[in-house]
């Protein structure tokens, strides 16, 4: 039951989303197709009894008749299953947008996407990358193919059933015993213990298959998050000659691998021994089965074919878990993991912040009372109040592990352990720590993040990066970009990295700029032209410096030690 809630909340999701009129509309053309197979298969199983009495009779006309009959009925239910297939398709990456949307949505409201990694969510939520690109899509396909399936099923099984009842006008008569026993319609009674055995030994063979799928997907996305990280960092392994390291984790992520999927494979080995045998017998079983009729002279060869058919097709429709089973604990893993993601991603999103913020009235920073702790409670760092004007130049300064990114994270409003106050307005802050980030584009759209790069003028971007030292010293210059050739930041050093992070400061001119050790990779002299840099072009902009090392610049910052100010972890005790 906890496996189709999850199931539920999923379709929900998906059949509300955007353009849930049309999805509708797709969903039920789809549907009503897949039961017009159901017509088709009824009209083949008639079409089965008038083409073999015709040949019990050498009727050659009728024959004849019916091999076109058969042709018309084979053609138009090929058409009948294209376009289905092709209305699925469509439904399918629909639904699958929405869901990704959704997925997408909640990931980045309040910042969830950093919360979720930081080891304080109540749910294991492993590798959401793949939550995302791989779940959303084995979801939504998995819950088209097999749900339609299903429901084509149900429908037909009462048609067959009804079929069956019809056709099964003959008994099965013997002896037991000394006692004469007559089942009457045994056929119909067969069909339901014969496949009623076969599901019950179907789900004791495959019950293990949805966990093994589970850490399976799990342990994919593991690998696959290694080498992605080799390949962003490929120059510091090749610094430090990793590759032997880097080798034997690849190796130890690979062997769980293999050995989950050994697993997996044993425990699909025993379920085929007898899910195949029983997919390939399915079809002739009905024809042994309703063979006493036919010696007893009870129906004619193409009653038996016909009682044959309906019997074949109400089993199979019957079978469908016997014939899904694998489909459906992948389906069922698929679920579940998408599912967990969904729930701590909101949670994430719902997160409340106890540290307040509000936009400030008189273009000052104000810090009032605050306290910040770690997420077990333990206090990093208590300001009573901290005041900083418009065009200041601050140098908030402490030793290393005092809590001075912790103080930056909640001053950009996403540190949730703590208590206080913080007046600024945020919308007109850039905060630059000392890993820059980039997007995966041209050396324009780093400058430009986070926003468009159509906001800037290209000669602005141009003399940004100039200023900051990288128009000719960069592994491209801006000169080569006339020759056709990209301006990609791949190739430049950290200190370089670091550049064009200010570049960004420049060009989106803020009215604070938060430098968490943003300069630490530069040399003094590089540091002090660039702090200078920027003081003088942005006369209005507060710029607030968080380092613990001294700075050699002529810009004179106000210098305020947090260890002094603050009350640390070890004094609070």
């Amino acid at each position: 039951m906890h496996v189709l809630r999850q199931i539920y909340r999923l379709a929900r999701l998906c059949i509300a989303g955007k353009g849930a009129k049309l999805s509708l509309l797709l969903l039920s053309l789809v549907i009503a197709l897949d039961l017009a197979g159901v017509w088709f298969s009824i009209r083949m199983i008639s079409w089965t009894a008038d083409f073999y009495n015709a040949l019990e009779k050498v009727d050659t006309e009728t024959v004849i008749t019916q091999i076109g009959l058969f042709a018309l009925i084979v053609g138009s239910n090929s058409l009948r299953s294209l376009i289905g297939s092709y209305y699925q398709k469509i439904l399918e990456i629909r639904w699958r947008e929405v869901l990704t949307g959704k997925a997408l949505d909640l990931w980045f409201t309040n910042k969830a996407y950093w919360h979720l990694t930081q080891g304080e969510c109540s749910r294991d939520v492993d590798n959401p990358d793949q939550r995302i690109a791989d779940d959303c899509k084995l979801f939504v396909r998995g819950f088209l193919s097999e749900g339609i399936e299903l429901i084509g099923r149900v429908v037909g099984l009462f048609s067959y059933l009804v079929l069956l009842w019809s056709l099964s006008t003959f008994a099965l008569s013997f002896t037991l015993l000394g006692f004469d026993i007559t089942i009457p319609r045994y056929m119909v009674w067969a069909v339901f213990i014969y496949v009623g055995l076969s599901t019950m030994l179907t789900f004791v063979l495959g019950k293990p298959l949805k966990k093994l799928f589970e850490a399976q997907q799990k342990r994919e996305a593991d690998f696959r998050y290694s080498l992605a990280r080799l390949r962003q960092s490929t120059e510091e392994i090749a610094l430090l000659r990793g590759e032997n390291a880097e080798r034997d984790l690849l190796d130890r992520r690979f062997e769980n691998v293999r050995a989950n999927w050994r697993n997996l494979i044993i425990r699909e080995f025993w379920l085929g021994c007898f899910t195949t045998p029983y997919q390939f017998t399915i079809l002739r079983i009905p024809l042994f089965v309703a063979l006493p009729a036919y010696l007893a002279k009870s129906v004619t060869l193409g009653g038996l074919m016909q009682v044959a058919g309906a019997f074949s097709n109400v089993a199979t429709t019957l079978s469908w878990f016997v014939f899904y089973y694998k489909k459906l604990a992948d389906l069922a893993a698929t679920a579940g993991r998408l599912d967990v993601f969904l729930n701590a991603a909101q949670d994430a999103a719902q997160r409340r912040i106890a540290i307040e913020h509000s936009a400030d009235t008189d273009e000052m920073l104000h810090i009032k009372d605050l306290h910040l702790t770690t997420p077990n409670g333990q206090t990093l760092l208590h300001l009573d109040q901290l005041t900083v004007k418009k065009g200041e130049t601050v140098w908030l300064r402490a030793p290393s592990g005092f809590g001075k990114s912790t103080f930056y994270r909640a001053v950009a409003g996403f540190w949730p352990h703590g208590t206080g106050t913080i007046s600024t307005n945020l919308h007109h802050a850039l905060f630059l720590p000392q890993k820059p980030y980039f997007p995966q584009n041209d050396l324009y759209a780093a400058v430009s993040y986070p926003h468009p790069v159509t906001d800037f003028d290209k000669a602005d971007l141009q003399q940004a990066i100039k200023d900051v030292g990288l128009g000719n010293s960069s592994a491209m210059s801006l000169e080569q970009e006339a020759q056709g050739h990209p301006l990609m930041i791949s190739g430049l050093s950290g200190g370089e990295l670091q550049r064009l992070s200010l570049a960004r400061a420049l060009i989106q001119k803020p009215q604070w700029l938060f430098l968490d050790e943003a300069t630490s990779s530069l040399d003094k002299q590089a540091e002090a032209q660039l702090l200078q840099l920027l003081r003088t072009r942005l006369p209005e902009t507060a710029i607030i410096i968080i380092a613990h090392s001294a700075m050699e610049t002529s810009i004179k910052p106000r210098i305020i030690d947090l260890n002094i100010l603050s009350v640390p972890a070890s004094a609070a005790a």
